[in-house]
Order: C-alpha cells, then structure tokens, then sequence
C-alpha cells in the first residue's frame, strides 16, 4: 500500500500542521512516511501546500504526479489542485469555503463543513483536525489511537483545553467521515 496526500488552502490554516501529524501517525504505526511543503511568495495569508505520502515499504520520492487524495481548504486551492487527484481517488473539500462546482466525475468526493464544524466548537484553528477526522473516518488511513497520541505530543506544552478541543474537533470529523463513506 502506497498512498499520497496533497494538504492545500492558505497560511493559517494549519495546513502543514495536518500534513506532520498525518505524516508522524504514519511512523508511528511502523510505515513509511514523507512531508514535502511549499510556501507562497507571500509572509502571511499565502498559498500553503505540502504533500504526505504513506507507504508499507520505502519511499524512493516524495515527489508526485497525481495524488491519491487532495483536502482542499480553500476555493483556490480547489481551483489550483483539483486536476491533480488521480482518477479514482479521493477530493476532500472544505464545503464552509469551497462554492464550485466539480467538473470531475471520475474521483469520490467528501464534501465537510469543516469551518462551520470548528466554529460550533467554539474555534476555526480547529478547522485541521477536523479536516484530518474527516479524513481518518472516510479512509482508516492512520488508527485513531496513534491520531490521538500525536495530538497529545503536539499539544502537551499548551493548556489542557487546547487538548480538549482537538480531541472534540477530531471525533467530530471521524463521525462526518464515516457518515459520508461512499
């Protein structure tokens, strides 16, 4: 199994952050992993993209063509990226920002309310996790477990209600994920 992950949408919204914590689950769990990002031009407020790709052997390039699956967070990461998911693969699309139409018929689609989601938990920086929970429960990916514990070592050193707000944005997204598998 060999699976490539494309996290795109602006600066601030934890893009990146989904990408190493996807990325360090997948060590966790004994499998191959690679994190590749890219920035805009931009300080702030910029295109953000980086590519995680999860392997049950090594991993010879973390350079791809095509992508098993895109989470696009923003319209213009939709509109940049959506042409580089695989035919057959998987766009998961923040619906609270993403307005277009899909052209493609040939890739499943999981549409998530994810800034909707977050701001009924009381924060948009959550808007990652559940993303990533949308993610987990559509795909089973990553175990929810080793998710748990990677949020547990990014968060140890903050307060334990930042914790708990990923941890309640997380189940959150597994639950829209597996209500949504096609």
């Amino acid at each position: 199994m060999k699976k490539s992950f494309v996290f795109s949408g602006s600066g601030g919204q934890g893009i990146m952050s989904a990408g190493i914590m996807l990325a360090h689950t997948a060590i966790d769990m004994s499998k191959h992993s690679t994190f590749l990002p890219e920035y805009g031009p931009e300080q702030r407020g910029g295109s953000a993209k980086c590519t995680v790709i999860i392997s049950d052997d090594e991993i010879i390039s973390p350079l791809t063509k095509k992508c098993d699956t895109l989470v696009a967070m923003n319209e213009q990461a939709y509109a940049k990226f959506a042409e580089s998911v695989k035919e057959g693969g998987l766009l998961v699309l923040n619906s609270s920002r993403v307005k277009s139409g899909l052209d493609r018929t040939d890739v499943r689609v999981l549409a998530v309310p994810v800034d909707d989601v977050a701001l009924e938990l009381g924060s948009v920086k959550v808007a990652n996790t559940v993303i990533i929970g949308a993610l987990i429960g559509s795909t089973g990916i990553v175990s929810k477990e080793v998710f748990i514990k990677s949020l547990e070592d990014k968060f140890k050193t903050k307060k334990p209600e930042v914790l708990e707000l990923n941890l309640k944005a997380l189940e959150k997204g597994i639950a829209y994920g597996e209500s949504h598998k096609k």
